[in-house]
C-alpha cells in the first residue's frame, strides 16, 4: 500500500548545499556630471542644480540630476577634514572646528581608537600621516556591498578649466597600488573593513585610502602640492590649495576638487549568498493531495477504479522548521505528476 506523508525530514549533511556569487557592474562617473553638465563655466560654483550645500557647511551632496528632481540619483559627498596635529591647523581661520570635526567623525569610524581610547588619525601603512584630507563618500547605491578591488580608478585634472591645481596640465590618475606577487596589498585593522593605499600617477607617492566595504576613498591634500604654485582654479579666482585648505570653507574647497574631476571609475560588487535544499520524492512519497477536492464521495477523483495506483500533481514546495512552522514556499513552473512508479529529486534555492 502506498504511504501518504506529510512532511518529510531534509539530511543537512547531504540535502543542504551554499554557495555565494560575487556580481561585479562598471559605475563610470565623468567629470561632466560632477561639474559641467548642469552649468559648467556659464555657472558660478556652488550654484549647479545637481550640488546640494547644507546650511552645516560640513559636506556637500552631488546628484547625476538636480536634486530637486524626482529621478535624481545621490552619487556622492565631498567633505574636508583637518587634523589638531596638522601643521596649518592652527592657521585655519575658515570652519576650523567643523574641519576638525569631520576629520575625528571619519577617522573614528574609519581608523577606530588606539589602546588609549584616543581616535587614530589616518596613516598610510609604513607612510606618513595624513592629517589634511578631502574625503569621497561613495553611495550605497553605486558602492552596493563594496568596491571591488584593484578596479578603483580617480583622474584629476580636466581640461574644461586653465591651470588645474596639480600645477602641469597632466592628468594625475589616482589608483590603487599595482598588487606585488599576485596578492593585491590589503589592511584588515579598520573597523570599518577592508582599505588598500591608493597612489598618485604624477608625484609617484602614496595619497590616500581606499575602504572597500564603506565605499570611501581618503585623499590626502599634500599628494596634490607638486607645482610652485598649486592651485584650485576655475577660469577665474584661482587660488592655492593650501590657502583654500586654511581660508576657504568646505563648500569652496569641494567645488575646486569637483571642478578638476576628470573620471572617477570603479565596479562595485553584491554578495549574493544561496543556500539549495535538494528535495527528495521517492516513489512512495507524497502521493495524496492536501487539496479539498482531491475526494469526492470518499473516493479518490483521479482514479478510475480502485485498484488504481494514486495519483498526485505537486504544485508547490514547503520548507517548514522543525515546529512544523511554515518558513518558505517554492513554486513549480508547472504541476509535476508523482506516481509510485517515479521518484525525482526539487532543487530549491533561497538568495539572500
Amino acid at each position: 500500500m502506498a504511504v501518504t506523508n506529510t512532511f518529510k525530514t531534509i539530511d543537512p549533511t547531504e540535502d543542504i548545499v551554499t554557495s555565494k556569487t560575487l556580481l561585479n557592474e562598471n559605475v563610470p562617473i565623468t567629470g561632466s556630471i560632477v561639474s559641467g553638465t548642469y552649468g559648467g563655466a556659464t555657472v558660478s560654483m556652488g550654484s549647479e542644480g545637481h550640488i546640494k550645500t547644507y546650511s552645516h557647511g560640513m559636506f556637500q551632496s552631488v546628484f547625476d540630476y538636480p536634486y530637486l528632481s524626482s529621478s535624481a540619483n545621490h552619487i556622492f559627498d565631498i567633505a574636508v577634514g583637518i587634523s589638531a596635529n596638522s601643521s596649518i591647523y592652527s592657521s585655519t581661520t575658515s570652519q576650523q572646528a567643523k574641519k576638525k570635526n569631520v576629520y575625528n567623525q571619519m577617522a573614528q569610524v574609519l581608523m577606530g581608537h588606539d589602546a588609549t581610547g584616543s581616535i587614530k588619525e589616518f596613516k598610510i601603512p609604513d607612510g606618513n600621516y595624513i592629517r589634511e584630507a578631502i574625503f569621497l563618500n561613495f553611495s550605497r547605491l553605486l558602492v552596493k556591498d563594496e568596491i571591488k578591488k584593484t578596479s578603483f580608478n580617480l583622474k584629476m585634472g580636466s581640461a574644461s578649466w586653465t591651470n588645474p591645481f596639480i600645477g602641469t596640465h597632466k592628468i594625475d590618475t589616482i589608483s590603487e597600488i599595482p598588487k606585488t606577487g599576485g596578492q593585491q596589498r590589503v589592511y584588515t585593522d579598520s573597523p570599518a573593513g577592508e582599505y588598500t593605499v591608493l597612489t598618485s600617477s604624477v608625484s609617484n607617492t602614496r595619497c590616500g585610502l581606499l575602504f572597500y566595504q564603506a565605499g570611501i576613498a581618503v585623499l590626502s591634500t599634500a599628494s596634490f602640492m607638486h607645482g610652485k604654485n598649486p592651485k584650485w582654479s576655475r577660469d577665474t579666482g584661482q587660488h592655492r590649495l593650501d590657502a583654500a585648505l586654511t581660508a576657504s570653507t568646505v563648500d569652496t574647497v569641494a567645488n575646486g576638487f569637483r571642478h578638476n574631476m576628470y573620471n572617477v571609475e570603479f565596479n562595485n560588487t553584491t554578495e549574493l549568498n544561496s543556500t539549495m535544499y535538494f528535495c527528495k520524492v521517492n516513489n512512495n512519497d507524497f502521493n495524496y493531495s492536501s487539496n479539498p477536492t482531491y475526494l469526492s464521495s470518499s473516493k479518490i477523483r483521479v482514479k478510475e477504479t480502485s485498484v488504481d495506483p494514486p495519483v498526485s500533481y505537486v504544485t508547490s514546495i514547503g520548507l517548514y522548521s522543525a515546529n512544523n512552522e511554515l518558513l518558505a514556499v517554492a513554486k513549480l513552473s508547472e504541476p509535476l505528476k508523482n506516481t509510485p512508479s517515479e521518484r525525482f529529486t526539487l532543487r530549491v534555492r533561497l538568495d539572500y
